[in-house]
């Protein structure tokens, strides 16, 4: 089976299911750099899922954890610290972070899911995505409901944005034909296939979803027999850190573009 919605937004343009690279593809431990992205771009890929932190003087960085430490040979809050120290932090010990704004310029054919870590990026993100007029290339999102709703009140209807966790649990309850208020202006959900043991994904799901006319995006997968599950199911992406084994899945498929 395929994705059955074309999507209503520019971003979900792909002919197929999207095959997005998390984080630049994480298995490598160069997650979030422009290494890695380089990396998925050579191997075919035109959506990349990262996230955004602001520096203590607001500009926007490409890197997961709220701190420096897990990943790169520095330490402290991103948050807290200037760009020129945090400039200085390398990645597996050998990679500098990118500010998304770079991203931005190196792959200007790559399609960016985005997501907020931090209230104090909210404001950056839009206001580069509106200074670079890369509104058909990004899709923001957030666990927190609330601040991707800022995002698109602060925005306006040309940006893409995805369902934080309460509305993937109204959706997952409209799925049961329990009435729940949802936001409109999404474009799609993005979601585990389980949570806390539940299952999130499955056909009701997806179903729901595409009446909708909301496109259904999976994180995060790496096993391909679950990629194959999930594309018999009809999601319309999935986010893996193994970017050469969702390729040869899709692939094997006819579904690789």
């Amino acid at each position: 089976m395929t994705a059955v919605t074309s999507g209503r937004h520019p971003y979900l343009d792909h002919p197929s299911t999207i095959p997005f690279a998390h984080r630049g593809g994480a298995a490598d431990g160069l997650e979030n750099t422009a290494t890695a992205f380089r990396r998925a771009a050579g191997l075919g890929y035109r959506y990349f899922e990262t996230d955004v932190h602001a520096t203590a003087d607001g500009r926007l960085v490409a890197f997961h954890d709220p701190t420096l430490d897990r990943v790169t040979d520095s330490r402290g809050r991103i948050a807290e610290l200037p760009w020129s120290e945090v400039r200085r932090a390398r990645v597996a010990g050998s990679e500098p972070l990118p500010l998304f704004e770079e991203l931005l310029e190196e792959f200007p054919d790559a399609r960016w899911n985005v997501d907020i870590k931090a209230e104090p990026a909210l404001a950056p993100l839009v206001e580069l995505i509106r200074r670079t007029d890369a509104w058909d290339r990004v899709c923001v999102g957030s666990f927190s409901e609330a601040r991707v709703a800022r995002a698109h009140r602060l925005a306006g209807p040309r940006l893409a944005t995805s369902y934080g966790v309460r509305g993937v649990l109204a959706l997952r309850l409209r799925s049961y034909g329990i009435p729940a208020a949802l936001r409109a202006g999404a474009v799609c959900a993005q979601v585990p296939e389980t949570q806390s043991g539940i299952r999130v994904v499955d056909r009701r799901f997806v179903r729901t979803a595409h009446a909708r006319g909301l496109q259904v995006h999976v994180w995060t997968v790496n096993e391909p027999e679950r990629m194959a599950a999930l594309l018999d199911l009809g999601v319309d992406g999935i986010m893996t850190d193994h970017i050469e084994t969702l390729r040869t899945v899709l692939s094997e498929r006819g579904a690789w573009a």
